[in-house]
C-alpha cells in the first residue's frame, strides 16, 4: 500500500451537523443561474438565458444578471412570476454506467444520466461529475449544503476507484502518484495507492483521492506514463456502490445520509 502523509490540521473538517430548519440559518449565498441549475429547473446556460430575459425576480425586484448572489433558502425567487420552492431533501445513490454524462442536458446531444433516471429526479444535482468514459457511484441530491460539504476540497473527503492502466505499473511510478506530478498548473496527486495485480500488458490499482480535481487519475497516470482504459468509482464518503448494479439507484433518507457522513470521515 502506497499512503501520502497526512497534512497537519489545526480544525476538524470532517464534521457535519445537521442543518437547522430555519431559513435564515440555512441560507447559502450562490448565483442566480447556479441556483435554477442546482434546483433542476433548467441547465445553467438555459437558466443564463431566461434570467437576461427578465424571466426571474429576487424579492419582487426584476433580475437580469446570471452572477446575481442569492441567498437560499432565504430569497423569493420567482420565474414567470411562480416562486422557486427546494423540494423535500433527497440523496440518491446511483451506479452511473459508462457512456452517459452527468449534466442536465448536453449541448451535444449525448445521452445524460437523465435519460436513465426516473424523470422526478430532473429537480435533483449530482454532488461533482463523472466524465463520459467512468463508470460507479454518483451521488445526487437537493441539499445544497450537503453537496458543498462532500466537494469542498478542504474538507478532504475520500474518493475510491477501481483503475486499469496500460502497461506495468512499477513500485517507483506508484509512489510518484502519491508524491504527484504537476500538470497544467495543478499538483495531481492520489492519497493512496493499492496495486492489485499487474503485468506488462495491464495494472490493476485501487486509488483514492481527497481533492476531486478534473479528471485528476486520468491526468495524473498520463502524465506517469500509463493511459487509463477502465475507471469506475466505489465510494465517496462513506457511501459505498456495493452491489448496486450499472443503471440502478436506491435512495438513503437525508438525514441516515448526514449521520453516516458524520461517522465515516475523521
Amino acid at each position: 500500500m502506497f499512503k501520502r502523509s497526512p497534512s497537519k490540521r489545526k480544525d476538524n473538517p470532517g464534521a457535519i451537523r445537521p442543518q437547522p430548519s430555519a431559513a435564515s440559518d440555512n441560507a447559502k449565498r450562490v448565483t442566480l443561474d447556479r441556483l435554477l441549475s442546482k434546483l433542476g429547473i433548467a441547465s445553467r446556460s438555459q437558466a443564463q438565458e431566461w434570467i437576461k430575459a427578465g424571466r426571474v425576480r429576487i424579492n419582487q425586484r426584476l433580475a437580469r444578471q446570471p452572477e446575481t448572489w442569492v441567498a437560499w433558502p432565504g430569497d423569493v425567487v420567482t420565474l414567470d412570476n411562480q416562486p422557486l420552492q427546494q423540494g423535500a431533501p433527497r440523496f440518491i445513490l446511483f451506479h452511473k454506467p459508462k457512456g452517459l454524462v452527468t449534466t442536465h442536458d448536453d449541448e451535444k446531444g449525448r445521452r445524460t444520466i437523465f435519460d436513465v433516471l426516473p424523470p422526478e429526479f430532473i429537480r435533483l444535482h449530482a454532488v461533482g461529475r463523472l466524465d463520459q468514459a467512468t463508470s460507479g457511484l454518483l451521488l445526487l441530491t437537493n441539499d445544497t449544503a450537503l453537496s458543498s460539504f462532500l466537494t469542498d476540497p478542504t474538507r478532504r473527503v475520500p474518493r475510491r476507484y477501481l483503475v486499469t492502466v496500460r502497461g506495468e505499473l512499477t513500485d517507483d511510478r506508484a509512489q510518484a502518484a502519491i508524491d504527484g506530478v504537476d500538470d497544467q498548473g495543478e499538483h495531481l496527486h492520489c492519497a493512496e495507492l493499492k496495486i492489485q495485480k499487474r503485468s506488462g500488458r495491464e495494472s490493476h490499482v485501487d486509488v483514492t483521492l481527497t481533492e476531486g480535481k478534473n479528471r485528476e487519475i486520468r491526468r495524473l497516470f498520463k502524465a506517469l506514463g500509463h493511459e487509463v482504459t477502465r475507471l469506475r468509482r466505489i465510494q465517496y464518503g462513506p457511501f459505498a456502490l456495493e452491489d448496486l448494479q450499472p443503471g440502478a439507484w436506491r435512495e438513503l433518507p437525508i438525514a441516515e445520509a448526514k449521520t453516516l457522513l458524520a461517522k465515516g470521515l475523521p
